[in-house]
């Protein structure tokens, strides 16, 4: 289908993305009394849905709501086909003013409904040079006529309360036992042909047992490249819940100093530990890495921290591997870190606000491999050396679906009321999920399209005692 526009006010005359979204306007408010909110929508309405048909050049998009159905692309057989339903107009000013953040809220409290999430992750990216080439001229233009007036209108609705609530709450164990293997690794899994590879789930599977395998194949990855031994001692920045360090003690015979700064992952931590048999093995502390004691000095064989880093922020990654450095042995020593990171061209020490750090982690911030290689480096005063990086973004997007389908599959509104009375609501609950089914999609969308990436870095400290000549 060749890209078409029903009930379009455009004048073809006009070339300038811009110009066309805001005669758009000017036309189709002609027909308006001058309410405030409405005329907002219209703007917002008009603006986007103007340059959509010369940002959309990969895959095809529909467009639903109450004024018309609107195509924009070009349909192929098998390509990126989206469709959206407009459920409330309200969904034009949060996009208008906030961008893929305004999305996801208009997708978490209903305004929209998408009939393939991921692939409107997918048709964003792949367009994206265009979307914001086109939308952020349009922005500039009329943003300032709107945001003096937003919050008059979304600040203080219902909507954007119960978007406050689910920021708000804490993540529950019961919640991440939903959807997490067995071990509970909250973190990229390693899939091997044994489980069909990264595409197995969708070409062949999934099977039982399949995300427990990768998750598994994943600590002792870890663990191999750490090259730990029988009675070695590891420290860990970021418990989760246990998992590495219940096989690093089981499987590997290591002692294993965690730290954590959750209560409620301590709490369960503990009780896998004492399940295990494993007390006297692991010692959960309840600790913020910039506190290590001094007892910690020179005292470990191995360092891990498997996705924590992206909690750090870039202020502190010398301090991170300064502690590092002081709590490893002066030879001998390994560290392995892997973290969510972005590409070199993205990566900036400032991270706009997002989905990601106002929904999920606030204040989070990804950082880029060569940040961390440059920290590791200049903290430990050239100590490190350099031993190996991977990228495990490959095998991201099958661990996110795999999530996805466990999630649908256990959680319940009478689950996840026991930890936050809040959602006995049920659209509070229905937010509640959908904030959980857009990180999948989104979080899988990004790692499939390289917008994001997932490196494991591996240094090691053959001996850091001085070498001198005779």
């Amino acid at each position: 289908m060749s890209s078409a526009t029903s009930q379009s006010c455009v004048p073809s005359q006009f070339s300038d993305p811009a110009s066309k979204a805001l005669q758009s306007t000017s036309s189709s408010l002609l027909s308006f009394s001058f309410r405030p909110r409405t005329w907002l929508c219209a703007l917002a309405r008009s603006s986007i849905l103007a340059v959509l048909n010369d940002a959309i050049t990969v895959g095809h998009l529909t467009v639903a709501d109450a004024e018309g159905t609107h195509y924009y692309g070009h349909y192929r057989k098998g390509c990126n086909d989206v469709h959206m339903k407009i459920i409330n107009d309200n969904f034009w000013l949060r996009l208008m003013l906030s961008g893929d953040l305004g999305f996801s809220e208009a997708y978490m409290i209903g305004d929209v409904e998408v009939s393939d999430l991921k692939g409107a992750m997918n048709l964003w990216l792949e367009n994206q040079s265009g979307m914001e080439a086109t939308l952020s001229s349009t922005v500039a233009k009329i943003s300032s006529t709107m945001s003096s007036l937003y919050n008059s209108f979304l600040g203080q609705t219902r909507s954007q309360a119960r978007l406050n609530v689910i920021a708000s709450y804490d993540q529950s164990n019961e919640l991440f036992k939903a959807f997490l293997s067995s071990e509970m690794m909250y973190s990229c899994a390693l899939w091997s042909a044994a489980e069909g590879g990264v595409r197995g789930d969708l070409e062949s599977g999934p099977f039982p047992g399949d995300l427990e395998a990768a998750q598994r194949r994943k600590i002792h990855h870890v663990l191999t490249k750490a090259r730990v031994k029988p009675g070695n001692r590891i420290l860990e920045f970021g418990s989760g819940w246990g998992g590495l360090a219940i096989e690093a003690a089981r499987s590997f015979g290591c002692e294993v100093d965690t730290l954590t700064l959750s209560v409620e992952q301590k709490k369960l931590a503990e009780e896998r530990i004492k399940e295990a048999g494993l007390e006297n093995k692991i010692r959960v502390h309840l600790l913020d890495y910039r506190e290590i004691p001094s007892e910690f000095e020179k005292a470990f064989d191995a360092f891990v921290s498997i996705e924590m880093l992206e909690h750090v922020g870039s202020k502190y990654y010398n301090l991170y591997f300064k502690l590092v450095d002081f709590a490893l042995k002066s030879s001998r020593a390994t560290v392995v870190v892997s973290a969510s990171t972005f590409p070199e061209s993205r990566y900036s020490g400032y991270q706009a606000e997002d989905f990601m750090r106002r929904y999920m982690w606030p204040n989070s911030c990804l950082p880029s491999a060569t940040a961390l290689i440059t920290a590791a480096q200049a903290s430990s005063q050239g100590r490190f050396t350099l031993e190996g990086v991977e990228n495990h973004a490959a095998h991201y997007p099958r661990t996110l679906r795999e999530w996805g389908r466990r999630l649908e599959a256990n959680l319940t509104q009478t689950l996840v009321a026991k930890d936050y009375p809040g959602l006995r609501d049920r659209a509070d609950y229905d937010a509640f999920k959908r904030k959980w089914q857009y990180l999948f999609a989104y979080a899988g969308a990004g790692f499939a399209q390289g917008y994001i990436t997932c490196h494991m870095l591996t240094f090691i400290r053959e001996n850091d005692t001085p070498e001198h000549c005779d």
